[in-house]
C-alpha cells in the first residue's frame, strides 16, 4: 500500500493554505494545531450538552454535529418515538441562533415554507414576507409527509441558500442548516422523497432504540429530567461561523482526494448499482472528512476520516440494481464491499 506522511506534506504546504484572505499572513502548523483543538473542545462541548437529552446515541450527535460546521444538510429517518425531533431539537436549543420548525402536512404549500410577496396598498408595492426557512437552524419534520411539489420547495436553498420569489434572490442567514424527519417510506401516508432531494442532503442517519441502560436513564429522569427548553446554549451563531470557516481550511493531502475520488468512483462501476455517487457527493465527503478531523483535534485529514463518515454520506445517494434488491442487498452493505476492496493510503 502506499506510504504517505499526511502531516509533514501539510507542514510542507502550509504557505498554500486554501481559503487565506491575501491580507493576512498563513497559518503555521502550530497555530493549526492550537486552533484544531480548540474545535474539538467546543464540538465536544456541543455534543456532551445535547447528550443530556439524547442518551445513548453519542453517533447520532457528533453526525449531527459534522453536518452543521460542514455547512451540510441532514435527514433524519426512523420509527415514531425514537428522538428524532428532540434530537434537532436540542441541537437548535444548544446554539444562539434563530430556529424555526415546520410541520410538514399533504396540505402544507411551497409559500407556507419560502414566503410570499403581498401587494402594500400604502406603498403602493409587492413586499416579500418572509416564511420559516429564513432562519439558521430549520427542522422540517416528517418531511415526506407533504406533497412533491412542497417538497420540492427546499431544493434551491438547501443548494444555493436563497430563496428565490418573483425573480427576486433573498439570502437566507449563515449558519443555514435544515434538519429533516421522515418515518420509514412503507409507512401510510408518506410521500418518498426524489432522488435529487436526498442529493441535497450531506447525511442520512438512523437515530436508533436507545441501549437498556440508555432508557433506563431516561425512565428515571421522567418530567424532571433534563429537558430540551432547559438546554444551556453553549455556542453562538458566530462561533460557529468561525468554526465552519476554520473547517473548510482543514488540510487535505494528495493521496486522500484520490481516495476519496476512487471511493465515489467505485460506486459507479459497481455491479450491485444502478446509479452511484454524485460529484456532489465526492464534495460532501470531502466537507463532512475534514469537520471530523477538526473535531478529532486534528489540522489535516486522514484515510480513516473518509472510512468512517461514507456510509452516512454516500449510501442515500445510490440507487440499487433490481437484482441486488431481489437479493435484499442494501446500499450500506454495497458500499461496505466496495471500502473492504479499495487500498487504503497508509502513512509513513
Amino acid at each position: 500500500m502506499t506510504q504517505y506522511n499526511y502531516q509533514d506534506q501539510y507542514e510542507q504546504t502550509a504557505h498554500a493554505y486554501p481559503q487565506q484572505p491575501q491580507h493576512q499572513q498563513p497559518q503555521q502548523p502550530q497555530q493549526s494545531a492550537a486552533l484544531a483543538g480548540q474545535f474539538a473542545q467546543r464540538f465536544q462541548l456541543l455534543a456532551g450538552n445535547i447528550e443530556r437529552v439524547i442518551r445513548g446515541k453519542h453517533e447520532a450527535i457528533e453526525l449531527a454535529l459534522i453536518c452543521l460546521f460542514a455547512e451540510g444538510h441532514l435527514l433524519i429517518e426512523d420509527v415514531p418515538g425514537t428522538g428524532k425531533t428532540t434530537l434537532a431539537r436540542s441541537l437548535a436549543a444548544s446554539v444562539d441562533a434563530e430556529w424555526r420548525r415546520i410541520q410538514f402536512t399533504p396540505d402544507l404549500l411551497p409559500s407556507d415554507i419560502t414566503g410570499v410577496s403581498i401587494f402594500n396598498q400604502a406603498h403602493q408595492k409587492f413586499e416579500f414576507h418572509q416564511g420559516p426557512v429564513f432562519a439558521n437552524i430549520v427542522l422540517a419534520d416528517e418531511i415526506n409527509r407533504a406533497s412533491p411539489k412542497t417538497q420540492a420547495a427546499l431544493l434551491e436553498v438547501m443548494e444555493e441558500r436563497r430563496v428565490t420569489v418573483d425573480a427576486e434572490p433573498h439570502p437566507v442567514p449563515r449558519p443555514f442548516l435544515v434538519v429533516a424527519t421522515q418515518n420509514p417510506v412503507d409507512m401510510d401516508g408518506t410521500y418518498p422523497l426524489p432522488e435529487a432531494q436526498l442529493d441535497r442532503f450531506l447525511m442520512k442517519i438512523s437515530v436508533g432504540y436507545p441501549d437498556h441502560a440508555s432508557e433506563v436513564e431516561v425512565l428515571k429522569g421522567g418530567p424532571t429530567g433534563p429537558q430540551v427548553e432547559r438546554l444551556p446554549v453553549v455556542a453562538r451563531a458566530t462561533d460557529v461561523a468561525g468554526m465552519i470557516d476554520f473547517a473548510s481550511r482543514i488540510h487535505v493531502a494528495d493521496p486522500v482526494y484520490d481516495y476519496i475520488v476512487g471511493l465515489c468512483g467505485a460506486t459507479r462501476t459497481s455491479p450491485h448499482l444502478r446509479l452511484g455517487a454524485s460529484p456532489r457527493g465526492s464534495l460532501a465527503l470531502l466537507r463532512a472528512a475534514r469537520v471530523k478531523a477538526a473535531a478529532a483535534g486534528r489540522h489535516y485529514v486522514v484515510p480513516e476520516d473518509v472510512k468512517a463518515l461514507a456510509v452516512p454520506v454516500l449510501a442515500h445517494r445510490l440507487i440499487l440494481t433490481p437484482e441486488a434488491e431481489l437479493r435484499e442487498v442494501g446500499a450500506a452493505s454495497a458500499l461496505g464491499e466496495i471500502l473492504a476492496g479499495m487500498p487504503v493510503p497508509q502513512a509513513a
